[in-house]
């Protein structure tokens, strides 16, 4: 059930806004994955306004409830600049539809006019390479790849080389996204990451996570992972549906306070848009 559904049955179960009802809207926060800290803080924050105010209509209720996490949910616009050469990192566990966000990235900003060029920069996996291979064939985008198990770094350097030698652009770069050693992972992604540094011009560097919608709080270990290695700009939501809770956005926001630029919805490059905090909270709160 979707923290929307839950919140309006509790008004149906609740005739005031007492001391039961909040510890209930506590526990619908926490399982629609917004994180039992987020998820106490918010209720005692809420429950103190709504007696100051005086607030016991559902709908203003509501209303100060979307106010409190409209601090915490950020959107981001991720710009290319002319005639300079950008570079996106794009960064994830496995599993997490990265590869495939970074083909509809590349479409996106092929169709605004970029020169894009995709770099298949997750070495480790023949999959993830042959993958972004085949997307850049039915896109008609170049695709930058090297050997299987070479420096991935090196791919980034070649990939913003190329970008550079024709008067600047976009490189895409997928990464690698083995979680299950750690310190080889943050160790291998602060050199790409200073490598890319390096490679893009002043200003024009950003490093993407992608989250999968359906993971809850992992999506929210997985941040705090990959912005503590290299620093965080920017979220891309994927599998974001009707079975997806959509809490981790909160709890992201108010931990580390990383913005989303975009939101997936589906398998085709298509499903893709730019994030809007107020749809998001609209449909996280049923509104």
């Amino acid at each position: 059930m979707s923290f929307a559904q839950k919140l309006k049955s509790l008004f149906g179960l609740h005739s005031s806004a007492d001391e039961d009802f909040f510890d209930d809207l506590t526990d619908a926060l926490v399982e629609g994955d917004v994180g039992a800290r987020t998820a106490y803080e918010l209720c005692e924050r809420l429950q103190k306004v709504c007696k100051e105010k005086k607030i016991r209509d559902q709908k203003q209720i509501v209303s100060e409830l979307k106010s409190m996490l409209s601090e915490y949910v950020k959107e981001t616009k991720l710009d290319v600049q002319k005639d300079k050469t950008n570079v996106f990192l794009v960064l994830g566990v496995n599993g997490v539809g990265k590869t495939t966000s970074v083909a509809k990235m590349a479409r996106l900003f092929k169709e605004q006019g970029e020169s894009v060029v995709m770099a298949a920069s997750d070495t480790f996996r023949a999959a993830a390479v042959d993958q972004i291979a085949l997307h850049g064939e039915r896109l008609g985008i170049r695709v930058v790849k090297h050997q299987m198990g070479s420096d991935p770094s090196a791919v980034v350097f070649d990939a913003a080389s190329a970008c550079s030698s024709h008067g600047g652009g976009l490189v895409l770069a997928d990464t690698a996204g083995r979680l299950h050693n750690k310190e080889n992972l943050v160790n291998e992604l602060k050199k790409i990451d200073r490598v890319a540094q390096k490679c893009a011009s002043e200003g024009c560097y950003k490093k993407i996570l992608v989250i999968d919608a359906t993971t809850g709080q992992n999506a929210v270990r997985q941040a705090e992972v990959f912005n503590e290695a290299v620093g965080l700009d920017a979220l891309v939501l994927t599998k974001y549906d009707s079975t997806a809770k959509g809490g981790e956005l909160i709890a992201i926001g108010k931990e580390l306070g990383i913005p989303v630029a975009f939101v997936c919805t589906g398998e085709h490059y298509e499903d893709i848009a730019p994030f809007s905090a107020e749809h998001y909270l609209n449909d996280f709160l049923g509104e």
